[in-house]
């Protein structure tokens, strides 16, 4: 059956840590970014953690941090993914997940003029400077780091590649479905889609948004019994 995997980020609350968990999160992100309005302190971070169950993978967002800076934060604040959302460059990446000892996400953020071709080279440069790289997450270009809940052209997304990428970028309940029926990614990621204010999660908007997904992986495992009626999906 396929399976997407969820990531709720920015959460400052353990209250939203809780309706996260409850839904069905497979992940929840703790932004370590000062300029951001969901920005925790890494002892604020540690407290969150505390309250997470097993089995549900705690990250850790950075933007243009130090490895340094990054391995102090981890020291505190015990999250199994680094998520590197700023200017680093590959080679800046992969000596911050080594200082840290985790594995990371690289953050591509998609330009208008993004090439498929684009998205295969960076994944392979990345996997090639670490062991320690374990996806690109596709966010969309903005000013700002972050997407700001905007959305880019999913169909630059080369198929090859989409099984083994994190989606982000303007999804919402309204989308979620039809993102996971056309890309197929492996995993998507919304912070600003399921809020009621900046840094304020909303549980029900959180429980939509799983609910929609798992609506577009119902679809594809129809498309694939239809495509082949003789196997079984259980």
């Amino acid at each position: 059956m396929h399976r997407t995997r969820i990531k709720i980020c920015g959460l400052t609350r353990v209250e939203d840590v809780q309706a996260a968990v409850v839904a069905g999160a497979d992940a929840i992100g703790f932004v370590f970014y000062p300029n951001s309005p969901r920005y925790v302190t890494p002892e604020q971070a540690a407290a969150l953690i505390a309250a997470v169950p097993p089995f549900v993978t705690c990250t850790g967002l950075f933007v243009n941090a130090t490895p340094e800076q990054v391995a102090a934060v981890v020291k505190v604040a015990p999250v199994s993914l680094v998520q590197l959302h700023g200017d680093e460059t590959i080679a800046q990446s992969a000596a911050i997940a080594a200082a840290c000892g985790r594995q990371f996400l690289r953050v591509f953020r998609v330009k208008p003029d993004t090439a498929p071709a684009d998205l295969l080279e960076y994944e392979q440069l990345c996997r090639a400077a670490s062991p320690l790289f374990t996806s690109l997450l596709l966010d969309t270009y903005v000013d700002a780091y972050g997407g700001a809940g905007k959305g880019f052209d999913w169909s630059l997304v080369p198929k090859e590649l989409a099984p083994r990428v994190v989606l982000s970028g303007g999804l919402s309940v309204h989308n979620a479905t039809d993102a996971v029926v056309s890309v197929r990614p492996y995993a998507v990621d919304i912070s600003s889609g399921v809020e009621a204010a900046k840094g304020i999660k909303d549980a029900r908007k959180i429980a939509d948004f799983i609910a929609a997904v798992r609506a577009g992986d119902d679809q594809l495992d129809r498309a694939t019994l239809k495509e082949h009626p003789h196997e079984s999906l259980a």
